[in-house]
């Protein structure tokens, strides 16, 4: 087994579910991080009518900084409108409203800190795929880990390092292929062979 230290996503891309399920890593997730802005953190990619869309979740500034004191801004109903622009863009896709009930749930939390709210909408995306993965949280910061590093790794603004199949997206015809977007996308796109699907992508780590 791989130590691997993970950053906790909103809604996370396609390529750090195949480091988080990977059956050789042992997940540990950084709480301790300075909050980095404009990371997957508090933002997921969706594929629009337009194109890439990106989900923001706004953050309170209370003054700190470490990604477990992060908290929720709710005033505006951020909830409602990244809801409404998911079924926006999946409704036409082949498995929307098979697991759309158990999405909305993700959008029915309140959580008053984002951790804990990326956490909660993981255990969902988890039993959508039926995957059971354990992890645990790190205990302190620690600048050069031992376990694998994937604190930096994923950049919402640099294409992906991660190698992956194109599969039919809703507005494929429009743009094309968008590689690595938040897995919604996939499941809502491939359903069951979603997690095959992530388990196949090529690592470079």
């Amino acid at each position: 087994m791989k130590n691997v230290l993970l950053p906790v996503f909103y809604l996370p891309p396609v390529s750090w579910f195949s480091v988080f399920l990977d059956v050789e890593n042992e997940v540990i997730f950084e709480q301790y991080e300075n909050f980095p802005k404009q990371t997957y953190r508090n933002r997921a990619n969706i594929y629009g009518a337009n194109g890439k869309l990106s989900l923001i979740i706004p953050i309170s500034h209370n003054g700190k900084r470490e990604m477990k004191d992060i908290e929720i801004s709710y005033r505006e109903d951020w909830r409602n409108l990244h809801w409404k622009s998911i079924k926006t863009a999946y409704q036409s896709s082949p498995y929307f409203e098979y697991y759309e009930d158990k999405f909305s749930k993700i959008f029915d939390l309140k959580e008053k800190f984002l951790l804990d709210f990326n956490l909660k909408g993981l255990e969902v995306i988890q039993q959508i795929l039926k995957t059971e993965k354990a992890h645990s949280l790190n205990e302190e910061y620690i600048k050069n880990p031992e376990s694998i590093n994937f604190r930096e790794k994923f950049s919402a603004k640099l294409p992906s390092e991660f190698q992956m199949e194109e599969y039919y997206q809703s507005f494929s015809d429009k743009f094309g292929f968008l590689e690595d977007l938040s897995v919604l996308d996939l499941i809502c796109n491939k359903g069951p062979e979603s997690l095959t699907y992530i388990k196949n992508i090529k690592q470079s780590y």
